[in-house]
């Protein structure tokens, strides 16, 4: 005989949203990382406008060449940084959406296997009855 999960909670009041919040039956958590993925960009791109910014004003400061020769790598290595952190916070925000599909993988999987073998019983029960009648 293999491993048996035990049964899931059945006592789920459904159509209750607090309830699905309160007891974490819900996970909230997908929408949530949209939102804070479309905020950390905000901030990259605020990050990428202030180094173009820095990069001016540093080449306005003095006139000359020199400072026109420190603001170019100065654009240059933030703009560099900025898309590399574009491309970091990508990442850690779809490493947590997997985890949380994963999750939901999880959750079917299980509701799955609890009706497997809800209907295996049933099968059981139904086979034993009528050899326990005659």
């Amino acid at each position: 005989m293999g491993f048996r999960m035990p049964p899931a909670n059945k006592t789920k009041r459904s159509g209750s949203l607090m309830w699905d919040l309160l007891t974490f039956d819900r996970l909230v958590t997908g929408p949530v990382i949209h939102f804070i993925y479309w905020a950390g960009l905000g901030v990259v791109a605020l990050f990428g406008f202030s180094v173009v910014g820095a990069a001016v004003g540093l080449a306005l400061k003095e006139p000359g060449l020199g400072s026109l020769l420190l603001a170019f790598p100065v654009l240059i290595a933030g703009l560099l940084v900025a898309g590399a952190l574009v491309l970091l916070w990508r990442a850690f925000c779809e490493f947590y959406v997997a985890i949380f599909r994963i999750s939901e993988d999880l959750r079917a999987l299980r509701q799955t296997s609890d009706a497997d073998h809800a209907a295996h019983r049933a099968r059981q029960q139904a086979a034993q009855s009528p050899r326990q009648q005659v």
